[in-house]
């Protein structure tokens, strides 16, 4: 029997979302009010020829840069809470992402550029069929059996999935670095463990899924021709 999976309500996160950038934006004028009177004394005392040590400035610039680490890692976290909670047809409509998904896989893309955990976020970027150009998508890597798997949550209409048969699987992951991949397409027999360990790492991808992360194989199996699963290798290995 088929469980679909039900999502909690917002119970006011998406005002919680809202109202984070202005909290941020407040959080840095403050802090840089606080630190120019320190600059200032550094200037001056730099322009009357006094000695000027430049550790406690270099500590300082060392905490400022992982005060923003920080905070950058506390707010993609909470981003992905509200996400996670928040219905998915406001991210993808009729197999497509909505603007806000867009926005939404933008900033997955640059955290995941930076290599911030968690490792298995990635960035696939593969040349798009039509535009040429290359077509970047925040995804996560599944991972079963000791090899790694790309899913599409979204089906086979999915544009990655369509960009990476036209381009015979050659494409790139970012995470932190770029890695030349080639994706091979896992016939749909094979999928239904892949899909299993998928979805109990990749809770956004569960509203898109008829089943529940811990249903029995053969409920994966009676779904599994309808979502693609690519393995990921290493390009010039030949596997």
């Amino acid at each position: 029997m088929t469980i679909p999976y039900a999502k909690p309500k917002p119970r006011g996160m998406l005002r919680l979302l809202l109202r984070l950038p202005p909290l941020l934006c407040r959080r840095a004028r403050r802090a840089r009010a606080t630190d120019s009177p320190s600059r200032t004394r550094h200037r001056s005392d730099a322009a009357a020829g006094r000695f000027v040590s430049s550790v406690p400035h270099a500590e300082g610039f060392a905490l400022s840069i992982l005060r923003r680490l920080l905070g950058l890692v506390a707010a993609v976290a909470l981003v992905v809470a509200v996400w996670v909670r928040l219905p998915s047809r406001l991210f993808y409509r009729e197999g497509r992402p909505t603007r806000i998904g867009r926005l939404v896989n933008h900033a997955g893309a640059v955290y995941s550029g930076l290599g911030l955990p968690p490792a298995w976020w990635v960035t696939l970027e593969i040349r798009g069929r039509r535009s040429g150009r290359t077509v970047s998508t925040t995804l996560v890597v599944g991972s079963y059996g000791g090899e790694r798997f790309l899913v599409s949550m979204l089906g086979e209409g999915s544009a990655w999935v369509l960009n990476a048969r036209a381009a015979d699987g050659h494409a790139t992951i970012h995470h932190g670095r770029r890695r030349p991949i080639v994706l091979r397409e896992v016939p749909a027999e094979q999928r239904a463990p892949i899909l299993k360990a998928y979805l109990q790492r990749a809770p956004s991808a569960r509203p898109h899924f008829p089943v529940l992360p811990m249903a029995p194989l053969p409920e994966f199996e009676r779904i599994a021709a309808r979502y693609p699963v690519f393995r990921i290798t290493e390009a010039g290995t030949g596997a």
